[in-house]
């Protein structure tokens, strides 16, 4: 087949088909963003090498079935020279997911370019017990599902009320999705149940006079979530992280906590469960 073993290929982004010498061809597609060149020059090495189709999976990447192992050389320097890379798997850090972040109405991080950032970072770094995911989405709508990564980052809004602004519409708390805010008209008040505010920014968002403002952006930090066999949802271990280099900071330990502490085969997910949330809180912070 080649000069290297299945493992070997699996880590460089070549997971093996049925067929003899056939292989499906993962590539490093981050936060899932593609130009629209690189998209023309898949379409041209899946038609040259491939069977003439593509496959987007689950967590933003693109997969390139039916490659033969002897092509593989060529079909490097061709992505090559498109700005494409090919994937990873097995135990190592796996390609960030993130959503449009502030593209989107309702983002409230850049999270494209924090997801370029740990990419460069630590994407395919391997000695981990196993798998290690990130996702990344910009708002508590989560549509990445920060919950079922490893460690998954949440943007999250802290706001300020001005009083003087305020007309008293109903607005902000037609909008709220948790009834953190009540509007009493006679006398003139607003009522913020800031403990069961979820940070959505949806009433700043929808204001009409400029009541709500934003008064800080962050984010919040989920651990041990995972899918396959065994589900499970991760935890919120950071409620509200103020900046990006302290995230940053968090994901470093993070990964140096598994490697210290993991044992072979098991996730970071399990890895808490035997450890305890707490001792790495303290290790990470």
């Amino acid at each position: 087949m080649s000069e290297y073993t299945l493992g070997e290929l699996k880590s460089g982004g070549l997971m093996k088909q049925k067929e003899k010498d056939l292989f499906s061809l993962r590539l490093r597609i981050v936060g899932g963003f593609v130009n629209a060149c690189q998209l023309v020059k898949l379409s041209e090495i899946a038609d040259k090498y491939g069977k003439g189709h593509i496959h987007l999976t689950t967590r933003q990447g693109v997969e390139i079935p039916n490659i033969n192992i002897k092509d593989v050389e060529n079909i490097k320097k061709e992505l090559g020279e498109a700005g494409l890379q090919m994937g990873a798997c097995g135990q190592r850090v796996r390609t960030v997911t993130a959503c449009q972040g502030k593209e989107c109405s309702h983002g409230l991080i850049d999270c494209f370019s924090l997801a370029e950032e740990i990419d460069r970072e630590y994407f395919g770094i391997g000695g981990h017990p196993h798998k290690f995911k990130i996702g990344i989405t910009g708002c508590p709508n989560g549509c990445i599902k920060p919950q079922e990564n490893d460690l998954g980052i949440m943007g999250k809004l802290r706001k300020k009320f001005i009083k003087e602004n305020c007309n008293f519409c109903g607005l902000c708390a037609s909008v709220c999705p948790v009834g953190a805010i009540e509007v009493n008209k006679k006398p003139d008040d607003i009522v913020f149940n800031e403990g069961k505010c979820i940070g959505c920014g949806d009433c700043v968002h929808s204001c009409p006079t400029n009541a709500w403002q934003k008064r800080q952006e962050g984010y919040s930090v989920f651990v041990g979530g995972k899918m396959g066999k065994f589900p499970k949802l991760g935890i919120k271990a950071f409620d509200f992280i103020e900046t990006k280099k302290k995230v940053l900071e968090i994901i470093k330990n993070t990964l140096e906590f598994y490697k210290k502490f993991g044992e072979k085969g098991e996730r970071f997910g399990d890895t808490l469960d035997r450890v305890g949330v707490e001792k790495y809180k303290k290790a990470v912070i």
